[in-house]
This record gives structure tokens, C-alpha cells and sequence, in this order.
């Protein structure tokens, strides 16, 4: 069977849309795409003027040597969420398939389900927020085409061992595809799931610059996964989702120096991961801080809603993340520079003294 066969048959079948661009390959003058021949002011020879190429060669191997897959294995987008969106519309008819989650988690998931017309189906992480992969597999309905697995986890930080990935795909092998979504693996010091992808045609992988890479602005991120998977996503993907500027600031960031960079960060951004950590079970009011292998901390205070709002008049904006199962009296505070970080234990030691 091939994993093709899950996907929805009126996209199977859809004729893509042909774009002016992939026309163009190797010609000099190119007079089909109605541009205009002239660049914009200020242009300095971006060629802004004329449409990009929908998956751009040379990002696409740069990522794809990156992650360790080749490039037909990888599909670039407008960050993890356009992926996340393509494959269920790919996957799931309306009204008939159903994705599954494990809450709390990141919310675009059951966003993307909801304007398919898709169902959730929810299968609760356990009282240490750990993945049950007894409970999931136990709590799957025959509906379900996707099950997304966040690891690290958003909100709680918590990393999925790739053993629990690898029987996941296993068990639903021509059943359901596995979506890992490492947005934030570069901070675990942890092996991509996408060591997994030549064993599991039906486990796919998300990935993004907008994190460890500092291109949040720039929104490109990308999809591992089989490549009938990636062809089968390209036929209902927009035909130019790529800015040239997004692309050219990618290029740059991936180069050597950028990889330096980004290294050196990250190591900045884990070391004040742990100190921020030790030092947050120390502040008065605060009653836990949760393990987390992401550039965040979630913690739970006593009266989280007057931390949030105590902080916020002192210009300091966290996340409320109370809303999720499990968290209520939580919020989540990103890791900032060191300088950032001694703001923010400032305002929390003033907010405990207030109080």
C-alpha cells in the first residue's frame, strides 16, 4: 500500500496548476508571466520584479543537506503552519476524517482540522505531560489520517523519545501518516526524527527557521517526509509562496558564518534556559517550573493572572497559557538574551513583594 492511498482522492486526481515560473527554466526572455519588465525602485537586482521560484533549488539542497534528506524529500513553505495546512487538506476530507492531538500542544493543528472541516480527536498527554503511546494507539478511531506528535512539546517543553515515534508510524503504518513538529529541536541537543523517515514512509517531519535560525520575520519553513508526500503536497500548494527577499535572507542565515552564529545562541539560550529554571523555584509565588528542552520555561504561580498583568504594565509580555489542559495558574516565558532575562526575575521578584 502506499501512503498515497490515504490522501484524498479528488486531490490524488487534480490537475496542478502550472506556473509561469516553472515554465521558465533557462530562457533569457521571459514575456508569459504578465510582469513587468522593469525592476522596482530600490530593487539593487533582487529581481523583485518578476515572480519567485515556488521551491527554490538552492534553498531546498541547502535545508535538505542541512537536515539530512534529499531534496525531493523536502518541502519549503511559509513556516511549519502552511505544512501543517496542506497536508490536512491533502489528508482529511470534510466531514468524514479526523486528525489527532495530544493537549496541551500547539494549537494550529485543531485550526487547520476546523477549516477543513476536519475532526480533533484529543488524547490527553499524562500527569508528568509524557506521551501514552499505549493510551494513543488505544484511543485512535479508524477516522483519524494525521496524528500530530510536538516534540519538543509547546507549551510544556517536553521531548518525544524516538522509540515512542518509531512504533507510533509502525502501529499506524497504512493507517494514519506521523507528524513530528520540531520547531524547537535545535534547543533539546537531541536527534531529529527525521533519522526515521527511510524506515516509516508514513512519518513526516516539520521544521523551521523562525526559531533557532532567528527568521520568525522571514517565515520559511519546511517539511520532511516521503517524496510522493512532498509531490502530492506541491499540486495544491499556492504557485509562488516564497518571497524572493524571505528566500535570499534564508541563504544567509544557512551559510557559515550564520551556522555559527545560530550554534552560539543556541548555547547561550540553553545555559540561560537552566539558570533562569534554578533561580524561578527560588522566587517567592512561584509554584513549579516545568522541565522543558525548548527555548521556554512554563511555570506555575499563585496568581498567574496578576504576575501577567503586573508584568505587562512594567512592559514585559509573557504568554498566558492557563487556557490548556492541564495548566491553568501557568504562564509560559520565552528565553531571552541575558540581559532580557534579568528584567523579567526583576519584575517577578517586584511583583512578589507587591504581593
Amino acid at each position: 500500500m502506499s501512503v498515497l492511498d490515504l490522501a484524498r482522492p479528488e486531490v490524488r486526481a487534480l490537475t496542478p496548476y502550472s506556473s509561469a515560473r516553472m515554465e521558465a527554466q533557462g530562457a533569457s526572455i521571459m514575456l508569459n508571466a504578465n510582469e513587468s519588465p522593469w525592476p522596482p525602485a530600490g530593487d539593487d537586482g533582487q529581481g523583485l520584479n518578476r515572480y519567485p521560484d515556488p521551491q527554490p533549488a538552492a534553498l531546498r539542497e541547502r535545508l535538505a543537506e542541512l537536515y539530512g534528506v534529499r531534496p525531493d524529500q523536502l518541502l519549503v513553505g511559509r513556516g511549519s503552519d502552511e505544512a501543517i495546512d496542506l497536508l490536512v487538506r491533502a489528508f482529511c476530507r470534510p466531514g468524514v476524517d479526523a486528525i489527532a492531538v495530544s493537549p496541551p500542544t500547539f494549537g494550529m493543528y485543531a485550526v487547520c482540522a476546523g477549516v477543513q472541516g476536519a475532526a480533533v480527536e484529543t488524547l490527553p498527554l499524562d500527569a508528568n505531560f509524557g506521551l501514552d503511546v499505549d493510551a494513543v494507539l488505544a484511543g485512535l478511531s479508524p477516522a483519524v489520517k494525521l496524528l500530530f506528535v510536538c516534540s519538543p512539546n509547546n507549551p510544556t517543553g517536553g521531548l518525544v523519545p524516538q522509540v515512542d515515534i518509531a512504533r507510533l508510524a509502525s502501529a499506524l503504518d497504512g493507517r494514519a501518516l506521523v507528524i513530528v513538529d520540531e520547531a524547537y529541536i535545535e534547543f533539546a541537543e537531541a536527534e531529529s526524527t527525521s533519522a526515521l523517515l527511510a524506515q516509516h514512509a508514513n512519518l513526516g517531519v516539520l521544521r523551521t527557521l523562525s526559531k533557532a535560525w532567528a527568521l520568525a520575520g522571514a517565515r520559511i519553513g519546511a517539511l520532511l517526509a516521503d517524496a510522493e508526500v512532498i509531490a502530492l503536497l506541491r499540486r495544491i500548494m499556492p504557485p509562488y509562496p516564497l518571497p524572493t527577499p524571505c528566500v535570499q535572507a534564508a541563504m544567509a542565515a544557512l551559510d557559515e558564518a550564520g551556522r555559527i552564529q545560530m550554534r552560539e545562541r543556541i548555547a547561550t539560550t540553553i545555559a540561560e534556559r537552566e539558570r533562569m529554571a534554578t533561580i524561578l523555584l527560588k522566587v517567592p509565588g512561584v509554584r513549579a517550573v516545568h522541565p522543558s528542552r525548548a527555548n521556554f520555561l512554563t511555570v506555575s504561580l499563585d496568581d498567574a493572572q496578576g504576575v501577567y498583568r503586573a508584568l505587562l504594565a512594567q512592559g514585559i509580555v509573557v504568554r498566558d497559557v492557563g487556557r490548556y489542559p492541564g495548566l491553568a495558574g501557568c504562564l509560559r516565558f520565552s528565553i531571552g538574551t541575558p540581559e532580557e532575562n534579568a528584567r523579567l526575575l526583576d519584575a517577578l521578584n517586584r511583583c512578589a513583594e507587591a504581593a
